[in-house]
């Protein structure tokens, strides 16, 4: 007898049914101005609380004596180490820093469920320590292992069950991507997206929204969340409908979008492109105890460089009545001075197509991913000139505002960074960007760059941000 034990490859239905919820703007369950009642309750239900403390007054944290590494007693969560970069390419060819060590895997992910036949995502208000408002939109969970495996001895994290064992979800998403090479070391999360149709007790902190609600906030400042941000980014595209009277850039973002629609390189160019990239740096990159790291100083209260730049690690206590664990004190990075993070289209045929660049960091698994066309902190290159200042940053920082596509800011990850905060632009280029560009640097689609997305290690942390803000475009 002949079994029929073959399933289709793609769910063929799922593009449609995410369009309408994209179009779902105005919400099924609740409106937007509901939304906003309900998080401002959440803010304020809970007693929220984050102070910089010594290093001294950190409970379970301590510097090793041997090598003056930060870690935790239990071996869990995270270290803060020395890393040293070498590389034979580049205008920098050699530094140290500190770095934060978290071998574990994340895990993030976002439920969603039809409701009157249109996806919502079940996403969480949740309080971070290093978020410049503390409380911001997360997905359905966010969670170290050492989280989920309850090693801080705390209350267990809901609704895991819809992404791992028996009860497990309908997968539409499931792969690694890495997080911030110039602050973790190869530290990677698993993004997740199931869908399910069982009833869920819907817990107070939590709320269920459309695609399009989750576009319409991203255009707000400091609401939806990085780790929110990158799940949303591996999403796959909807249909998207373009409405006849649309204009040239929405019918040219919408090509963009399009797998059918052409580009200036094919995707087996783009990816021999890409493989030379990572092929031509060579680089020697290792850990070295924290205490040796040379140029960085420790006081009572931070890890820093004489001159002030790029980021200290200094120590916080915080409270937060809605947490696993209610108190805690940490270590936190923060960056010295805001970020400006964007990507720069340009038309070509009526396909709008992105800038990127072939980025190095340090704590990147395979040294290069695919960044955004303009990735820093401005005032880290205040007294560089030239050749040596990033590419396209005073083109970006000088642009006229009606090339603005996208701008609002975000800030990265609440849990291990503090008051870490970009700009995140998205610009159309003017007659002003130079034709000629780095070798570092190409033109893709957004379809070719959601492909990527499929895949792990190929787009970076910053550039997924982008792209989940080029999806709040259509």
């Amino acid at each position: 007898m002949k079994l029929d034990v073959l399933r289709p490859r793609e769910d063929i239905d799922l593009p449609a049914r995410l369009a309408e919820s994209v179009e779902a703007r105005d919400g099924v369950q609740v409106t937007l101005k509901q939304f906003d009642t309900w998080f401002a309750q959440r803010r304020r239900a809970n007693d929220f609380e984050m102070v910089r403390i010594p290093f001294s007054e950190l409970d379970g944290w301590s510097f090793a004596e041997d090598t003056g590494n930060l870690g935790h007693k239990s071996g869990g969560f995270f270290s803060v180490e020395g890393l040293r970069v070498l590389s034979w390419t580049g205008p920098i060819r050699e530094w140290h820093q500190p770095i934060i060590n978290q071998a574990e895997t994340g895990m993030l992910g976002i439920v969603i469920k039809e409701f009157d036949g249109v996806l919502h995502c079940l996403m969480q208000a949740k309080m971070e320590p290093g978020n410049p408002n503390l409380v911001q939109l997360a997905p359905t969970v966010q969670a170290t292992r050492s989280n989920y495996t309850r090693v801080h001895k705390g209350s267990a994290v809901r609704y895991l069950e819809y992404f791992v064992g028996p009860d497990r979800g309908n997968i539409i998403v499931d792969v690694l991507q890495s997080e911030h090479g110039s602050w973790f070391y190869r530290k990677k999360n698993r993004n997740m997206v199931v869908e399910i149709t069982d009833d869920v007790p819907l817990h107070e902190d939590f709320c269920w929204l459309t695609f399009g609600q989750i576009n319409e906030l991203m255009k707000r400042n400091n609401v939806i969340n990085m780790d929110a941000r990158t799940v949303l980014s591996c999403v796959p595209p909807p249909k998207v409908r373009v409405p006849e009277d649309a204009d040239g850039f929405q019918q040219a973002l919408a090509a963009s979008r399009d797998r059918r629609a052409g580009a200036l390189h094919t995707s087996a160019e783009v990816m021999s492109w890409f493989s030379t990239q990572r092929s031509l740096y060579e680089l020697e990159i290792s850990r070295m105890p924290l205490k040796d790291v040379p140029h960085w100083h420790r006081t009572d209260k931070e890890i820093a460089r004489a001159d002030g730049k790029y980021f200290s690690v200094v120590a916080v206590s915080v409270h937060a009545e809605n947490r696993e664990v209610s108190s805690w004190t940490q270590p936190l990075f923060e960056p010295r001075g805001h970020g400006l993070v964007a990507f720069v289209l340009k038309n070509f045929g009526g396909v709008l197509h992105v800038l990127v660049n072939a980025r190095m960091e340090g704590g990147f698994t395979d040294a290069v991913e695919l960044g955004p066309t303009v990735q820093c902190i401005p005032w880290n290159y205040d007294d560089y000139e030239g050749a040596d200042r990033p590419y396209l940053l005073d083109y970006v920082q000088t642009i006229d505002p009606k090339w603005i596509r996208y701008e609002a800011v975000h800030s990265e990850e609440g849990g291990r960074f503090l008051n870490a905060e970009s700009r995140y632009l998205i610009v159309e280029a003017d007659d002003r960007l130079p034709y000629d560009i780095p070798a570092d640097y190409n033109w893709l689609t957004l379809g070719q760059l959601t492909d990527l997305l499929r895949h792990g290690h190929y787009v970076n942390v910053q550039a997924r941000t982008l792209v989940t803000c080029l999806k709040a475009l259509s």
